[in-house]
């Protein structure tokens, strides 16, 4: 039976060792199951098979697996329909909801928050037309649109709601979902548990649920062994959806990246990006394995693209840290300066980047008290490790080493293997005295990913010799 424990010199307590073991003795079991799920699935059927078949013109795959262009234009012709309907019958609750799943996926696809606005007042009005008891799409389609807002509280409470009309798994995936980003992992695991239950091992939402709670508790392989049988399981549908293989090859492409498997990284990317051309969070991520291979031309170009897409500040702050790496101070403080100003706009529409602003001002020494204040008010009512981490980091550029430490014991509670986690455990060990600690952690970071962040990488090397 595998256990986690502390380490006797690193000065965070990770997470109590029974406690982590009960919880994991689950995740090993079912890791057995996805693992097999995963040798005979994707044995017979790989990406690279379905790839190479689309791109032959398989009459097998294709006639029934749109490609990313075609799917866009459905998706923006079915829009239009139900939008020119919905001007004739603007009560239609079956409208509505068609229209709020619409948006949600037009969302999924492009990131652009006026979708998420219109899917979220248009599940709002398909309840006020017909309540939520007797209207369970419109109150699935609000909870999602909840939780895309981070509003995790009213996303969590609708889920609870729906789990007692809706007897499908859907509602425990979303109140998992919820749970999680809210920092209650034990009722996030329940809620899986309940999902499993009905669903089956075979299902696509429970193995991204898996994959998650691997990941958290430092189960890295079994959590990439779980998001291959979600691809594998969508690539067995009889017409795949190009933004679900993208979003999977992706989310297996960062797993790699953070666990050093840069060349493994790049082929996930790049298949996500030829099923799903101009997928923005692929080209972002690809983006960052340039830099980290000090290809910084290319760096720019998939970072400009993806931002050009989706001006996400974490994008453009990464296209900074580029521009720095490369010595182009000049364009790096404009995008240092843009970040700024979208967290400005942010702040008056009220746009969810708080996180990604706070991470960036630490990383960047800027608006230390800002970042802190920020990252501690946020904590308040969303305890996840990220947030931990946040607000660990905001805490020790502000000079507050002591709750820094704290913080960060939250966010390694789990055991989560994370270089990045562990980069800012090791600078906080170092500032607070600790330097065995301090050395253990960031050889960890650097061993697990030696480029993590490339721009942060070069700080941890330098705090590592400097021990």
């Amino acid at each position: 039976m595998r256990t986690v424990r502390a380490s006797g010199t690193n000065g965070f307590k990770v997470v109590n060792a029974a406690t982590a073991s009960m919880r994991l003795r689950g995740f090993a079991l079912r890791a057995c199951v996805f693992a097999a799920i995963a040798v005979f699935v994707l044995g017979s059927f790989r990406l690279r098979d379905w790839l190479a078949e689309r791109a032959a013109g398989s009459a097998l795959m294709v006639a029934g697996a749109p490609s990313a262009a075609d799917s866009a234009l459905q998706s923006r012709e079915q829009t239009t329909f139900f939008e020119q309907q919905l001007t004739h019958n603007p009560d239609d609750v079956d409208l509505l909801n068609r229209l709020s799943t619409l948006y949600l996926q037009r969302l999924r696809e492009s990131g652009a928050f006026s979708d998420l606005e219109l899917a979220l007042r248009t599940a709002r009005h398909s309840l006020e037309v017909v309540p939520s008891v007797r209207n369970v799409p419109g109150l699935t389609s609000r909870t999602m649109a909840e939780f895309a807002s981070h509003q995790f509280a009213a996303a969590r409470d609708d889920a609870r709601t729906l789990a007692r009309l809706d007897g499908s798994g859907t509602p425990y995936a979303l109140l998992g979902d919820a749970y999680a980003e809210l920092g209650n992992y034990p009722a996030a695991e329940d809620a899986y548990t309940r999902l499993r239950l009905r669903n089956g091992d075979m299902d696509e939402n429970v193995a991204t649920r898996h994959a998650r709670l691997a990941a958290l508790h430092g189960a890295n392989a079994a959590a990439k062994d779980a998001f291959a049988v979600a691809l594998s399981l969508e690539l067995e549908r009889s017409a795949a959806s190009p933004e679900r293989v993208a979003w999977y090859s992706w989310q297996l492409g960062d797993a790699d990246f953070f666990t050093g498997d840069y060349a493994k990284a790049q082929e996930r990317y790049d298949d996500a990006l030829r099923i799903y051309p101009g997928y923005f969070r692929a080209l972002a991520s690809r983006g960052r394995l340039d830099a980290a291979r000090g290809d910084y031309t290319r760096a720019e170009a998939d970072y400009s693209a993806a931002i050009e897409l989706l001006p996400d500040p974490t994008f453009v702050a990464e296209l900074g840290d580029v521009y720095a790496l490369a010595g182009d101070k000049a364009s790096a403080k404009r995008q240092y300066d843009l970040v700024a100003f979208i967290g400005h706009l942010s702040r008056i529409n009220g746009i969810m980047y708080n996180r990604q602003l706070v991470m960036f001002d630490a990383d960047h020494d800027r608006q230390a008290t800002w970042a802190y204040d920020s990252a501690k008010q946020e904590y308040v009512s969303r305890r996840d490790i990220l947030g931990a981490d946040a607000l660990a980091w905001a805490a020790f550029k502000a000079g507050k080493f002591v709750e820094a430490r704290s913080a960060m014991r939250a966010a390694l509670r789990l055991g989560t293997n994370d270089p990045r986690l562990f980069y800012h455990a090791g600078l906080i060990a170092r500032a607070s005295g600790q330097a065995p600690a301090a050395r253990a952690f960031l050889k960890r970071a650097l061993n697990m990913s030696p480029e993590f962040d490339p721009f942060q990488a070069i700080v941890a090397r330098n705090a590592l010799a400097s021990l």
